[in-house]
């Protein structure tokens, strides 16, 4: 298969891009990632090095003549969307770069996929979309679309073009959607990296509220193999929920890391909730397994110590994404919530 995987540079993406080319060396893979300030060529520096099955290529997939060109120029049969505008937090301090590349970038993709006849686009949402649920329940796939940040109605917004051009132009789009990702790579915006940094300089872990926030949390290569299963097994227009088995508070996140760390709870420092933060997600993946075969394999327990392992071992990978402009907005943003 030749397949074009945007935002590939990102936590997800580089992920995938590693299981594929372990998977399916056959397989030739196109890298589309405009390296924004959480995208990292470095992660995949090793195959571009040495992989001639793996090709980078820097631009943005909200230009049409790029992308088209690229799907002519290497004959590509498939897209697999990543790219996203990803953070909540920056959503709501500054919406308008998610509506532009969450939703005109993924028209601009569809519509480029269409004109060229491709056999397939995945394209890469959220369990967000859905909202938040109470205390019991699950979300499905025919759960309605309540986005409540900026972020999430971005996808959804996304979404929505997906079905649009199955429904108005016959076109072979699955989408997928995901509970809470965790593993080797994420950018250390996110919950755990960012509570493993602190931790280990001995700082404030700045929590959300009261904590009690639930999330369901499933490591990244089972979140892969998922897209992979949808992208060669999916059904034509199909949606497919992903899901770990592993909700936790947000409380209970940060205590399994300071435990893993040997460091004391009273490191936790309560900070001002975010706006319009959900309460809980959970996700019903049935459909994924009845049809493809999807099944999480790590624990969380397991995935979070295996995640610890891994950014001990790459501590020069952490330095380099903690640019100025990370500093700059993290700094910022929880200080006003302090």
């Amino acid at each position: 298969m030749r397949l074009l995987v945007t935002g590939g540079c990102g936590f997800i993406g580089t992920n995938f891009i590693r299981l594929m080319r372990s998977a399916h060396p056959d397989w030739s893979i196109v890298n589309l990632d405009l390296l924004t300030y959480a995208g990292n060529r470095l992660s995949l520096a090793d195959l571009e090095a040495e992989d001639q099955g793996y090709r980078f290529e820097h631009g943005d997939i909200r230009d049409p003549k790029l992308v088209s060109s690229l799907l002519e120029e290497h004959h590509i049969e498939a897209v697999v969307n990543f790219a996203a505008e990803s953070h909540v937090d920056r959503s709501i301090d500054n919406p308008a770069p998610f509506i532009s590349t969450n939703v005109q970038g993924a028209q601009t993709i569809l519509e480029c996929a269409r004109r060229a006849g491709l056999a397939r686009v995945v394209h890469i949402s959220t369990d967000e979309v859905y909202g938040t649920l109470g205390p019991q329940g699950l979300f499905t796939e025919s759960t309605p679309l309540a986005p409540n940040s900026p972020y999430s109605a971005s996808k959804a917004g996304a979404d929505l073009l997906c079905r649009a051009y199955v429904e108005t132009y016959g076109m072979d789009v699955v989408v997928t959607r995901c509970s809470n990702n965790y593993g080797p790579y994420q950018f250390p915006e996110k919950l755990i990296p960012l509570m493993y940094l602190k931790a280990q300089a001995v700082e404030p872990l700045p929590v959300y509220g009261d904590g009690m926030n639930i999330r369901d949390w499933i490591y990244v290569d089972d979140h892969c193999r998922g897209v992979e299963l949808a992208l060669t097994k999916g059904r034509p227009g199909g949606i497919y929920n992903f899901g770990g088995n592993a909700e936790k508070t947000n409380l209970d996140v940060v205590r399994s890391m300071l435990s893993i760390l040997d460091r004391n709870e009273n490191l936790i420092t309560f900070v001002t909730d975010r706006p319009g933060h959900d309460r809980r997600y959970a996700m019903d993946f049935a459909l994924a397994a009845e049809e493809l075969g999807f099944e999480p394999s790590l624990d969380f327990s397991q995935g979070l110590r295996k995640t610890v392992e891994w950014y001990k071992n790459n501590t020069d990978w952490l330095e380099t994404v903690q640019s100025g402009e990370y500093r700059r907005f993290m700094g910022t943003w929880y200080e006003e919530r302090s």
